[in-house]
């Protein structure tokens, strides 16, 4: 199992969580573990799926990416699959949050493989349908100048929200991560700007004890 480099003291980051709802996780995959999870992620590649399209009724959030749901990592990666439910992060995640953060039932969304390796693709404005994700960069653009960066707007379910003062913009690196309340925060992608360039990240979704998802419609399966 990948030794993950885990903040020594998560419940000191708890404030900060829950008052932006993005914490961010800087080299929390070793250079050793980001070198073994880029030779999985690559074979893995040629099984994902191209998808281009707009969210209907959302005009402003594009959908062009390659992707790979839950089910079929589960079927080709104990690797990741491991990764996902290592005691260690979990034991995290609830200290950050203050109760128990808990892997999802749903085998589709639990941890998807999201890339973006074309000029202009973009995952954009939505929330997610279960309360955490933990987003670790396996490639990153080099340069917040090159796109691929996270956009939110903390404090904002509304995805209208993206487009008003307060918005941020974050750059991350390869062997990065960062923890989102994805389901009151709304986040997209910015386009990629620059040919060779790649945005390449696993997404790994929690939940809590009870909770149900909110019908928003503002989340949609992508990977099935």
């Amino acid at each position: 199992m990948l030794v993950l480099k885990l903040p020594p003291r998560p419940d000191s980051l708890r404030d900060r969580f829950a008052a932006d709802g993005y914490l961010p996780l800087p080299g929390l995959v070793s250079a050793k573990g980001l070198r073994v999870l880029r030779e999985e992620t690559d074979r893995l590649e040629a099984a994902a799926v191209r998808r281009d399209f707009r969210m209907a009724c959302m005009d402003d959030s594009p959908r062009h990416m390659t992707t790979l749901g839950g089910q079929q990592i589960a079927a080709q990666s104990a690797l990741i699959s491991g990764l996902y439910r290592d005691s260690g992060l979990l034991a995290a995640l609830s200290c950050v949050h203050g109760g128990d953060v808990l892997p999802v039932c749903d085998p589709v969304e639990r941890h998807v493989l999201n890339i973006l390796h074309r000029p202009g693709d973009t995952h954009g404005a939505h929330t997610d349908d279960h309360p955490f994700a933990v987003v670790l960069f396996i490639e990153a653009p080099p340069e917040p100048a090159d796109g691929g960066l996270l956009e939110i707007h903390p404090g904002h379910a509304d995805l209208a929200a993206l487009n008003r003062p307060g918005t941020r913009r974050l750059h991350h690196r390869a062997g990065d991560a960062y923890l989102l309340r994805s389901d009151r925060t709304a986040h997209r992608v910015t386009p990629l700007r620059r040919p060779g360039t790649r945005r390449t990240v696993l997404n790994f979704a929690y939940t809590t004890p009870g909770h149900q998802p909110l019908a928003t419609g503002s989340a949609q399966r992508l990977y099935e």
